[in-house]
């Protein structure tokens, strides 16, 4: 991925960058060295595991959990579903409305929610919460 400056249809320099903490997402700044023109980057959580599977190393070293790596990068194999969660059916069906591309990751994150949260069961309350931590 590179930024090009609109300017001068450049490609900006990094200039700076914060590495991520364990959880959170990272921040980047880039100039133009033509035209001085700057861009900050910040990333959430989740943009940060998708760069990683990726093949991006992170800031951190540490290595993305993101299944998105086996299914794009052809890292490792995709990731499991986590054995101690149960799904309800009302839940298992809004699952499948997912793009199927993005499914395994929203699995994870919403499975990984629901240990952090202490439940042992998503159901349509579980992925309501989870969609209105994940989306702020």
């Amino acid at each position: 991925m590179k930024f090009l400056c609109i300017a001068c249809d450049e490609p900006m320099k990094l200039e700076e960058s914060t590495p991520p903490a364990d959880g959170a997402g990272f921040t980047a700044t880039f100039r133009c060295p033509a035209c001085g023109q700057g861009v900050a980057m910040l990333t959430n959580p989740w943009e940060t595991e998708v760069v990683g599977s990726l093949g991006v190393k992170l800031a951190n070293g540490r290595e993305s959990r993101c299944p998105m790596g086996s299914m794009i990068a052809g890292s490792r194999p995709a990731v499991a579903a986590d054995e101690g969660v149960a799904w309800t059916a009302g839940a298992l069906a809004r699952l499948e409305r997912i793009p199927e591309m993005v499914r395994p990751m929203a699995r994870e994150g919403i499975e990984r929610y629901a240990k952090n949260a202490g439940r042992g069961v998503v159901d349509e309350a579980l992925l309501e919460e989870a969609r209105a931590v994940f989306a702020s």
